[in-house]
């Protein structure tokens, strides 16, 4: 069942076009791929599809609704729960511990600190990182903060996991484990994952693949449906 669809998305910054009519489909459960060169339109088109941007053009519909005709409100408020967004710096809060990282979604949802701690801790310890729950970023490793920072994306257990180039800035080793529970955890819950990527290796634990070229869809048609690696 599709779940997120995008039809002729445009977008542009200024006279710069980033995105020249995308179109793009994301089932239930399914992980998708984004791949392509840098300054391609990857990051622009993750932004479009979580509703962080309006396109200028086409339009980007969720269960079957229009995300456009949605206030800002209305659409941070969907960031919070049925959407997910892992950057690729993780953008932890410096001042705050993990398990108060992982649990800020929760309380600012509205939800006691008790619970929401609780459920931080839950997520900690399923991503493997739960010796750090006190710590701050400063005091964890790159591939610790990723992990807490997947965990926080995860937490209020979205329908759509949004990650943008989440292993960029991890060595190969720590990029497999952070993969590896991403994948794991979308099998689980049937959360379906837009994962934006230049790295074979990381497309390859995907289940679909498209390709970007010059903010367009592979002109040559191949980068619509392209059956990736499969998932290690």
């Amino acid at each position: 069942m599709t779940l997120l669809q995008a039809r002729g998305i445009v977008k542009s910054y200024g006279p710069t076009p980033a995105l020249r009519g995308v179109t793009v489909e994301l089932a239930e459960g399914e992980i998708l791929a984004v791949t392509g060169p840098s300054g391609c339109g990857k990051s622009t088109l993750l932004h479009c599809l979580s509703g962080i941007l309006r396109p200028d053009a086409g339009e980007v519909l969720y269960g079957g609704q229009r995300l456009g005709t949605r206030s800002e409100a209305d659409r941070s408020r969907l960031r919070r729960t049925d959407f997910g967004v892992l950057f690729q710096f993780g953008q932890l809060v410096a001042e705050l511990t993990a398990a108060e990282n992982v649990a800020l979604p929760l309380l600012l949802a509205g939800k006691g600190r008790r619970e929401a701690r609780t459920a931080a801790l839950n997520w900690l310890e399923r991503l493997e990182v739960a010796d750090v729950a006190d710590s701050r970023p400063g005091e964890m490793s790159g591939g610790q903060q990723q992990r807490c920072a997947a965990a926080r994306a995860l937490v209020t257990e979205p329908k759509v996991l949004f990650a943008d180039e989440p292993t960029g800035a991890l060595d190969a080793l720590a990029g497999e484990r952070l993969l590896g529970h991403l994948t794991r955890v979308a099998q689980e819950q049937r959360t379906s994952v837009v994962l934006v990527t230049h790295e074979a290796s990381v497309a390859a634990y995907a289940d679909r693949e498209i390709t970007l070229r010059d903010g367009a869809s592979d002109p040559t048609g191949l980068g619509a449906y392209v059956p990736a690696g499969g998932r290690p």
